[in-house]
């Protein structure tokens, strides 16, 4: 069985978001800019699910800086990856440094509100994706390899689990699978020399918890997307690579999403795969996906809720206080200002 992270519909919980969160298997929620209006807005969000869920279920968003970030002010407006890579051009012990605060500073503040995850970092290289570009930590595998690691090793710190995304790679494809099906050519060989490269070091450093799968079509090695393909999950992800960590499918309403039916069709594609997690992030997909009477009353899979719960965050900044008002966190973000200043 595969579990489902939704998506909610606005600034409150509406009916058809108390019904998918009702489902056994609903086992999380991903939160977008349209759920948030303002800091305690959110928070009382938060603390509603947390009150009907309980702790053992995850919250999830996308705030990976730039032009993916999903909560404004207060939380930190982070520049995108690419940035990082561009000081680490100049000066590889301030990239790090650099990398590392921004990891720690996006990270922590979302765990001291009680989301457990930002779904980071992007492990894809810049080489020509039109989805991807400054999303990228840089323009070859090494440099993304390294601040990757440091990346994450950033997030950790902050008591945040890692999502490497989007395996095996979505930078060296030109088209957007959120509004087309993505397709590349290239052979094995020619994908574990550049854009595996940046997973495969993760992996082997030890620092990747969860991998989110590309909607791309890798023509030479499997017909079927990443995250609907059994040989990409199975044989080349757990048994060549040995990632043993939890897998998750990219949103299922995507575009690209769509090339093998309907919404019952795509999820069944999840399954077949041993794909982990899925995202379902509009919840009128979610409700339609539960109105399939066979997903009613699904026997529950212990060791997959073990591994999906094993994402969860653990803050090292207190839940009394705002993060603001915390010193820690006041460091950390003077020691940034005080870098952005210097690189700028």
């Amino acid at each position: 069985m595969t579990y489902i992270m939704t998506g909610i519909e606005g600034y409150e919980l509406t009916e058809q978001d108390l019904d998918n969160l009702k489902h056994p298997l609903t086992r999380g929620v991903i939160f977008f800019k349209r759920n948030f209006k303002d800091y305690h807005q959110l928070v009382r969000l938060i603390r509603h699910i947390r009150a009907l869920k309980g702790t053992d279920f995850l919250l999830a968003v996308d705030q990976e800086g730039g032009r993916v970030i999903r909560f404004g002010l207060p939380f930190t407006q982070l520049p995108p990856l690419a940035r990082l890579g561009e000081v680490y051009q100049r000066d590889q012990a301030l990239g790090l440094t650099m990398t590392h605060l921004h990891a720690w500073l996006m990270a922590s503040e979302l765990l001291s509100i009680g989301i457990d995850l930002s779904f980071a970092p992007v492990l894809d290289i810049d080489n020509g994706s039109d989805v991807i570009g400054d999303r990228a930590l840089g323009q070859t595998a090494d440099q993304v390899s390294v601040l990757a690691e440091q990346y994450c090793q950033g997030m950790r710190s902050a008591g945040m689990c890692t999502t490497a995304k989007h395996y095996p790679g979505h930078g060296t494809v030109k088209a957007d699978s959120h509004h087309e099906l993505p397709k590349d050519d290239r052979s094995m060989s020619a994908l574990e020399q550049l854009d595996l490269m940046p997973f495969v070091q993760n992996i082997r450093a030890g620092v990747i918890d969860a991998m989110m799968l590309s909607h791309v079509i890798y023509t030479q090695v499997c017909e079927q997307p990443t995250g609907y393909s059994l040989h990409w999950c199975q044989d080349i992800l757990t048994n060549q690579h040995r990632f043993h960590g939890t897998t998750i499918s990219d949103d299922l309403g995507m575009a690209a999403a769509e090339c093998v039916g309907d919404i019952h069709q795509r999820y069944q594609a999840c399954v077949d795969a041993k794909v982990d997690l899925t995202l379902l992030c509009e919840p009128q997909l979610c409700t339609e996906l539960y109105s399939n009477n066979r997903l009613k009353n699904v026997p529950t899979e212990a060791g997959k809720l073990i591994k999906i719960m094993s994402l969860k965050g653990q803050s090292t900044l207190s839940h009394e206080l705002p993060f603001w008002e915390q010193y820690r966190w006041q460091q950390a973000r003077k020691a940034w200002v005080t870098l952005m200043i210097e690189t700028s």
